[in-house]
């Protein structure tokens, strides 16, 4: 690493741990730091102005959570994404999410309700718009809202786990071509058998939304392979 890790702000009322924590897995996000790539403690805790300590708690924390990989005698590495993992990891939470939207559409409040339809609203703005940025944001409050409804909060964070593992593929998926116009149609039929109580329809429709951001992920990282300068190319706009 040539110093592309910005240094740490001090004034931050979290543990040092954590803001390293989450430093770190913002560059293994954004790519900074490359799949495979080894984490050396001493060149990032010179980069982050911080001391090795923080730096070898983040970094386990990383492992735990699956965006770093320890290996003995070798050190830490940035976590390899394979086909398989990224499989699995859907497998699980295509589970999960549909365990969450069920229990939402028993425990969902008015207001979370209501923030859902507008944050729909706004998503369909931003996809006429062509702003990816907004786009990402916005479809990450809009998941965080339903988890929240769910009121359980261990399914809650286990969720989120592996929705961070897979952040750093976001853009690839939702840059597809037509895909970000399926995943609205995907959202609100969601929302609306949320809105109606009926847990079954609820659960039905995040499976297919799972399968659905699956499937459109394998054909986004299969065209990437094939034709790099294609999968960077911007959705024709409807």
């Amino acid at each position: 690493m040539a110093n592309r890790l910005e240094p740490i702000r001090l004034d931050s009322y979290q543990p040092l741990r954590e803001v390293v924590c989450e430093s770190l897995r913002e560059a293994i996000r954004t790519g900074v730091l490359k799949s495979g790539e080894r984490l050396m403690e001493i060149q990032i805790a010179e980069e982050l102005g911080v001391s090795r300590t923080p730096v070898r708690e983040a970094i386990r924390k990383l492992d735990q959570e699956g965006f770093v990989v320890m290996m003995p005698r070798r050190g830490a590495y940035v976590a390899n994404m394979s086909i398989r993992d990224v499989n699995e990891i859907f497998e699980i939470r295509t589970a999960l999410e549909s365990l969450s939207n069920g229990l939402a559409a028993e425990r969902i409040t008015a207001e979370e309700l209501e923030s859902l339809q507008r944050l729909l609203v706004q998503i369909g703005k931003y996809i006429k718009e062509g702003n990816m940025d907004k786009i990402v944001e916005t479809d990450i409050e809009f998941h965080d809202i339903l988890y929240r409804a769910a009121r359980n909060a261990r399914l809650e964070g286990i969720i989120s786990n592996l929705r961070e593992q897979l952040t750093r593929f976001r853009k690839l998926s939702m840059s597809y071509p037509g895909r970000l116009e399926e995943t609205l149609e995907e959202h609100r039929a969601m929302v609306d058998a949320i809105a109606q109580g009926d847990t079954e329809a609820a659960q039905l429709a995040a499976e297919r939304h799972m399968e659905k951001a699956e499937q459109t992920l394998m054909d986004a990282m299969e065209a990437r392979k094939n034709d790099p300068e294609k999968s960077r190319r911007k959705p024709e706009r409807k």
